[in-house]
């Protein structure tokens, strides 16, 4: 009996040896597991690298340049609506202008139809009939060289009148890359520079500043890619307006070739 009580002492003892091991071991493994869930808190770690984030902890100069192409955005999205209301307009007017003057009518008649109005193609119409009063009504060659040369001198003006404002989105879509570049060239230098005077070569350093540097590059691509779209949309919907005008042109010499000019016409003058 004596010896089955100390086996089973001995027993106790070895289980409860065993159960302090075994707790001892699971607080180391927790102290050395603790430094690993600390590093959230590490101070070197990026900060917030959402682009509003990046924005506000940008070098000035870097500022600078994200608000100068947030700015060319904004010029190239108002110029494409500005023009687009504006090309649309026009166009259905000259439209209107053409199919009057195909419908076979008379030069005096075009003239009464448009009178009060200073559009393209009744600024084309107004000329030609000031030029026919300038020459008393005689049809000739000369007469015909001279209409043409006023007809192509008030298209070019009319055209160039159109255009303005598109040539700053090339501009932009030029531009705009490079500016970007150069924020992010600069913005990698103070990455560096901070690596420098931190004495670390820890990525989370410079990750903040390289971030930030390349969110420059990223918003000159924004402002460039629709600058360079829009521009050639507005090219080609603005030759498509200098067509409509060269066939005003057109009906409006043969009208003159079949000597329809009346000598007694009391025209207003054409803005040239």
């Amino acid at each position: 009996m004596w010896h089955s009580n100390e086996k089973r002492r001995h027993g106790v003892l070895f289980c409860g040896g065993m159960n302090a091991r075994f707790a001892g071991f699971l607080a180391a493994l927790a102290f050395t597991a603790t430094p690993a869930f600390a590093q959230s808190s590490n101070p070197l770690l990026p900060r917030n690298l959402s682009p509003w984030g990046m924005f506000l902890n940008a070098d000035i100069l870097v500022k600078a340049v994200m608000i100068g192409l947030a700015f060319a955005s904004l010029v190239t999205w108002t110029v494409w609506l500005a023009k687009t209301v504006e090309l649309g307009s026009k166009k259905r007017l000259a439209r209107r202008r053409l199919k009057m003057l195909e419908s076979g009518g008379s030069l005096a008649d075009a003239v009464r139809a448009c009178e009060a109005d200073r559009d393209a193609v009744a600024q084309l119409i107004l000329s030609t009939a000031r030029e026919a009063e300038l020459s008393d009504g005689i049809v000739d060659d000369g007469f015909k060289e001279r209409v043409a040369l006023r007809l192509e001198r008030l298209e070019a003006a009319m055209t160039r009148q159109i255009s303005q404002g598109t040539g700053i989105l090339a501009t932009i879509g030029a531009t705009a890359p490079f500016v970007g570049l150069f924020g992010t060239v600069w913005g990698i230098m103070n990455a560096f520079i901070g690596i420098s005077e931190s004495h670390t070569t820890n990525l989370a350093v410079v990750a903040p500043g390289i971030a930030e540097a390349l969110l420059a590059t990223a918003m000159g691509l924004v402002a460039a890619i629709p600058a360079v779209v829009i521009y050639n949309h507005l090219a080609r919907v603005i030759s498509g307006y200098r067509v409509l005008l060269s066939d005003a042109s057109a009906q409006l010499l043969l009208m003159v070739s079949r000597g329809r000019a009346s000598r007694s016409m009391a025209l207003p003058h054409a803005a040239e």
